[in-house]
């Protein structure tokens, strides 16, 4: 299982596939490098690397005590992307992935990145405050650390009908769909998920986002239950300074469908672009 270790001994896991431009995906909570699977097939079957990882606590990394706020995430991932030598490299990231790889762009610079893809992510913050009246008040997160508390294997399961929208009248979504996410979410260490509720709902990158002057397209579905779109990406498109917008009108937070296909084919036309 290919693994490397970061400068505070925590192994992280990786998948590599394919070859060409390194194009690598941080994923969102709870789940792991697994929830890319599709676009990673995609980019690899179309010319490039595609590189996964799961972050700490999460999947088949180490599930350690401390270090499970932003920085450390952004950390780990640029010890996977300093191990294998990456250059010319494309960082997407859904939801706290697309905080991880905010935070590695404004915390480790852009040598080795030219392009980035925020996908349904936190930034610029989460949390509702009196500078930011659009995000979730502090009970909607403190409701999700006493779910994943309590019962974790059943508010995974419930989680799922917001998280792509089940809920909603006309969802496709399968149970098999619906079940690999609860899969996926029984691996994060409790510890880990715990505190991965505080990094993605109260980290604020505002100030960070202004100077991080790469390519970055910014897509996100409109009727996102879990990030919702109005704190998310118009804000974030609009502190970025070259940030391109795209919008899924009626798409849930996790894309799957037609939802999915649309972003599978702005990412290929992002990363020839």
């Amino acid at each position: 299982m290919p693994t490397i270790t970061t400068t505070d001994g925590v192994e992280i896991y990786y998948k590599d596939w394919g070859s060409g431009r390194p194009v690598v995906f941080s994923h969102g909570w709870p789940l792991n490098g697994d929830a890319w699977d599709n676009q990673m097939n995609l980019v690899a079957s179309n010319g490039y690397r595609a590189i996964a990882h799961d972050r700490r606590g999460h999947g088949r990394s180490g599930q350690v005590w401390d270090g499970h706020d932003m920085d450390h995430y952004a950390d780990d991932l640029a010890a996977v992307i300093n191990e294998l030598e990456l250059t010319d490299a494309v960082l997407v990231g859904h939801s706290t992935g697309g905080g991880e790889v905010t935070r590695y762009l404004s915390r480790h610079g852009t040598a080795r990145v030219t392009k980035a893809v925020l996908l349904g992510a936190v930034p610029p913050l989460m949390l509702r405050t009196d500078a930011n009246p659009e995000g979730q008040p502090i009970d909607v997160f403190d409701g999700i650390r006493a779910g994943v508390a309590a019962d974790r294997s059943q508010f995974y399961k419930d989680l799922t009908a917001a998280f792509y929208g089940a809920n909603r009248a006309g969802s496709t979504v399968s149970q098999g769909i619906r079940d690999h996410f609860w899969l996926m979410g029984m691996q994060v260490g409790l510890k880990g998920a715990l505190d991965c509720v505080k990094a993605f709902a109260e980290t604020d990158f505002t100030a960070e986002l202004p100077n991080i002057d790469i390519p970055i397209l910014v897509a996100h579905g409109d009727d996102d239950q879990i990030v919702p779109f109005v704190a998310a990406a118009p804000k974030t498109a609009k502190l970025l300074p070259r940030a391109q917008l795209k919008v899924y009108p009626g798409a849930p937070h996790g894309l799957c469908g037609d939802y999915e296909q649309a972003f599978n084919a702005d990412l290929l036309d992002f990363l020839t672009s």
